[in-house]
């Protein structure tokens, strides 16, 4: 997997001239941990990062202090085919929380954080099994009464389930899920009452 698989755009950024006021009510509006700091023609001339906001603020910038003097520079960037450990070793080694992306002629095309990184490492099935389990335990009250599971988006809760209008509000709690494509209720208690007439 490659930075291009991976990174956020478009990208939040910021440039030289740009007060390190305004600097920071982007950090905190879009809630990233760094703004690419870029010329006139996109290219990357360092980053403004919380950390540079923090220094500032402590060392009493002046008002009208720009993000050019408190820029971290040059800044380290990534190109779109960069591997991904590649990625990691940096932030890791340099203790980065992100990295902005730049195509062959150094131009800002996108941005890979910590959590672009980690989101590869959830699968979309594991996510929505964590959300709507706890969805069924804050309905159920914390019981274990229901075990589900997700392949390609579609659910199957299996349990004993108390009546027909039961099983209409799991089913209708599973569809609120980013990312659930069907709901199939699996009722243990009915099957195990079938099995016994049988025999």
């Amino acid at each position: 997997m490659k930075a291009r698989d991976i990174m956020t755009r478009p990208v939040v950024r910021v440039g030289p001239a740009t007060p390190v006021r305004e600097g920071i009510v982007l950090l905190t509006e879009h809630c990233v941990a760094a703004l690419p700091v870029v010329g006139e023609d996109d290219t990357v001339l360092g980053v403004f990062t919380e950390a540079d906001a923090l220094r500032s603020g402590i060392a009493g910038a002046a008002p009208d202090a720009l993000v050019a003097t408190a820029m971290t520079a040059p800044a380290e960037t990534v190109g779109l085919g960069t591997d991904v450990a590649e990625i990691a070793r940096r932030m890791l080694g340099d203790r980065l929380r992100s990295i902005p992306v730049v195509d062959d002629d150094g131009v800002l095309v996108g941005i890979v954080s910590r959590r672009d990184m980690l989101s590869p490492l959830v699968r979309q099935d594991d996510s929505i099994a964590s959300h709507l389990n706890a969805l069924l335990a804050d309905y159920s009250g914390h019981r274990d009464r229901w075990l589900l599971s997700v392949t390609g988006g579609m659910v199957t809760i299996r349990g004993a389930f108390t009546d027909e209008a039961e099983r209409r509000v799991v089913t209708a709690l599973a569809k609120t899920v980013y990312g659930v494509v069907g709901v199939e209720l699996a009722d243990l208690l009915h099957q195990e009452d079938r099995h016994a007439r049988v025999h």
